[in-house]
C-alpha cells in the first residue's frame, strides 16, 4: 500500500542523492577534471567513498533488501532509500510514496555551485551549473511526475539571461537561484531583469532552497568550550539547533530586497518557492516589511511606486514549505491560506518517517479548504506551467 492513499498530494521538496562521479559525468570535457577534483568523499563520512558506494549499489541489488522496498519506503533514508540515486528505481519509489509529483532538488551541490558563483572563474561556475542541470534533467526524465529544479547562477548578467533561456528550453520545471546575495551586485539589479521576465513568460517559478545561502553563522558561535554537537547524520557540520536559527536569514533579506526594489511589482504572475527553509519567520518578515514601508515611504521613491503593501506581495507570490516540527496551522493563520506547501524532504533524514502525520496533527482544526490548499492547490499555483 502506498504511503499516501485516497488523497491527492504534491510534494514540494524531494531530492536525488548524488554519487561521487555524477556531476563530472554530465560536465563538458573541458570542465570534467576540475569538477571531478571536487572531493565528495565527505558525503559518505570520510575517505573510501567509491568503496562505500560500491557497497550501496550491492545493497540496492540484493533481492532480500528490495523485497522490503514498499514496507520501508519512508524508513530508509539517504542512499539506502529506494530511488535515491538509481534513477530507474525512482518511478517505482514514487508509486510507493503515492505523491502526484515531486519537485526535485540536489542534496549537496548547492553549496558547491554557490562557492563557484562567489569565485572568479566564471566559465567553471556556469559549466558546473550546466552539469548539475543535465544531471537533474536526466534523473527526472524517467517519470513526468519528477519535476527538475535547474540552477541559474546570478554572477554574470548576459550569461545568466542566456542560461535561463537554455534551461527553460531544456525542460526545467523550476529555476533554482541562490538565496545568498551575489558577490558583486544586488539580487534586484537591473541586469538580472531578463531572468525574472523569462521565468514569468514561461510560467515557471523561481525557487530558493536550503544550502544556497552561503555561510549562515560566524563559526565563533560554536566555540563555547563544549564538545562539538552532532547533527542528524552523526557529523558536526550540517544541521543543528544553532544553525537552524540562522537558516532563513539570507533568504529573508533577498526576498525583502526583491520586493522593495519592485521585482514583485514588475512581475505580478511570477511565483517564488521557498523550500526547506522553514516558515515561522515569514509572518515576522511580512510585519517588518510593512513597518519599513510605513517608515521610509515618504523618503524612498521605490516604496511609493509599489501598488501593494509589501506583505501583500508575499501573499500573492511567495509559496513556502514549513518544517514538520513547526506549528503549520499558526503560520497559515498569520500569512494566509494560499502560502504554505506540503513537503516530504524524501529521502532525507530531516524529513522524518511520517511527515503527513505531523502536518495532519498541526492542521487537525483547520478547514478542509486550508488542508486542500496546503497539500495540493498551492503547489499547483506555484508550479504553473511546470506541471503541464
Amino acid at each position: 500500500m502506498p504511503y499516501v492513499t485516497n488523497r491527492a498530494i504534491h510534494d514540494a521538496d524531494a531530492h536525488i542523492m548524488e554519487t561521487p562521479e555524477m556531476l563530472a559525468d554530465f560536465a563538458d570535457p573541458r570542465f570534467r577534471a576540475q569538477i571531478g577534483s571536487h572531493d565528495f568523499a565527505h558525503l559518505m563520512g570520510g575517505e573510501g567513498a567509491e568503496a562505500l558506494f560500491d557497497e550501496l549499489r550491492a545493497t540496492q541489488a540484493d533481492p532480500d533488501f528490495r523485497a522490503r522496498d514498499e514496507a520501508e519506503i519512508m524508513s530508509r533514508k539517504n542512499w539506502h532509500a529506494t530511488g535515491s540515486f538509481l534513477k530507474d528505481d525512482r518511478a517505482m519509489a514514487l508509486d510507493m510514496l503515492g505523491f502526484k509529483s515531486q519537485l526535485m532538488f540536489n542534496t549537496f551541490w548547492n553549496a558547491y555551485l554557490l562557492d563557484l558563483e562567489m569565485g572568479d572563474d566564471v566559465e567553471l561556475a556556469y559549466g558546473a551549473a550546466q552539469a548539475h542541470n543535465r544531471a537533474m534533467l536526466d534523473f527526472c526524465a524517467v517519470d513526468k511526475r519528477l519535476l527538475a529544479a535547474c540552477y541559474v547562477p546570478l554572477m554574470d548578467f548576459e550569461r545568466s539571461a542566456a542560461f535561463t533561456a537554455e534551461v527553460i528550453k531544456a525542460g526545467a520545471k523550476a529555476i533554482l537561484v541562490p538565496s545568498a546575495c551575489p558577490a558583486n551586485h544586488s539580487p534586484s539589479h537591473t541586469g538580472l531583469f531578463p531572468i525574472w521576465r523569462q521565468a514569468e513568460e514561461a510560467g515557471l517559478p523561481i525557487v530558493m532552497h536550503v544550502g544556497g545561502g552561503g555561510q549562515l553563522l560566524d563559526p565563533t558561535y560554536f566555540e563555547n568550550g563544549l564538545p562539538a554537537v552532532k547533527d542528524f547524520h552523526g557529523g558536526a557540520e550540517n544541521f543543528r539547533s544553532v544553525d537552524y536559527m540562522a537558516i532563513p536569514r539570507p533568504t529573508a533579506q533577498t526576498l525583502a530586497t526583491l520586493i522593495i526594489d519592485g521585482i514583485f511589482e514588475a512581475h505580478p504572475a511570477l511565483k517564488f518557492g521557498i523550500v526547506e527553509l522553514g516558515s515561522v519567520w515569514l509572518p515576522g518578515l511580512m510585519q517588518q516589511l510593512d513597518a519599513a514601508h510605513e517608515a521610509f515611504a515618504r523618503h524612498e521613491d521605490r516604496l511609493r511606486k509599489l501598488s501593494l503593501r509589501p506583505s501583500e506581495y508575499v501573499q500573492r507570490q511567495i509559496r513556502i514549505t514549513p518544517y514538520p516540527t513547526e506549528n503549520t496551522a499558526w503560520v497559515i493563520d498569520q500569512v494566509g491560506e494560499d502560502v504554505c506547501l506540503f513537503s516530504s524532504d524524501f529521502p532525507h533524514v530531516e524529513g522524518g518517517r511520517a511527515p503527513i502525520k505531523r502536518f495532519d496533527a498541526s492542521l487537525v482544526n483547520s478547514s478542509e479548504i486550508v488542508q486542500q490548499k496546503f497539500y495540493h492547490d498551492n503547489f499547483v499555483d506555484l508550479m504553473g506551467a511546470g506541471l503541464g
